[in-house]
């Protein structure tokens, strides 16, 4: 176990198309060690979600760490540190909305991205069971968020309004009293 480095934008292995993750890989030890490394990367970090390819691994597996509970974004339902191994998404409904987003790897940053808000996720667990969710609010936000990583997008690629890219301490002083989601 290892916190591992995170890359940032600029770097060419975040525009990456990660692979699938074959089944006789996820028995491995090689693939453990990698979803130890990853639980204990966020945990450094302090983030809500890792993919692996933010830390030059280009395997389509995710992880979510929700906190749930309110939020400047609403009532948060807790996901507790969980793996999605070549996950799916389907829009269920087309309402969208749009949150400011942050990332690990675009540090100091954060835009205004408008995403679908009822979405279910399709994927395998870290012992390779199907799993099945849905979700919908800020939290379909965060999975297409870490999703996208996989696909070698990130947040920045859904800006369509230059003005709507703000560092950090500019987002707090200015943006977030008079946000619509805080």
């Amino acid at each position: 176990m290892a916190v591992r480095k995170i890359i940032r934008m600029g770097h060419p292995g975040l525009r990456v198309v990660a692979e699938p993750v074959p089944l006789e890989v996820m028995e491995s030890d090689e693939f453990e060690r990698l979803l130890d490394d990853m639980l204990d990367t966020l945990e450094d970090y302090g983030g809500i979600g890792l993919a692996a390819t933010q830390i030059d691994e280009p395997l389509r597996v995710a992880l979510i760490d929700l906190p749930g509970g309110p939020s400047r974004y609403g009532e948060l339902p807790r996901i507790p540190a969980t793996f999605f191994v070549n996950p799916e998404i389907s829009v269920l409904e087309g309402d969208s909305a749009s949150y400011w987003e942050g990332c690990l790897s675009v540090p100091g940053l954060r835009g205004y991205v408008e995403r679908p808000q009822h979405i279910k996720v399709d994927a395998l667990n870290q012992a390779g069971e199907a799993i099945s969710y849905e979700f919908k609010g800020f939290a379909a936000t965060v999975f297409q968020h870490e999703f996208d990583h996989l696909d070698g997008r990130l947040y920045v690629d859904h800006i369509q309004t230059p003005g709507h890219l703000a560092f950090d301490e500019e987002f707090e002083r200015y943006l977030a009293p008079n946000s619509d989601d805080g």
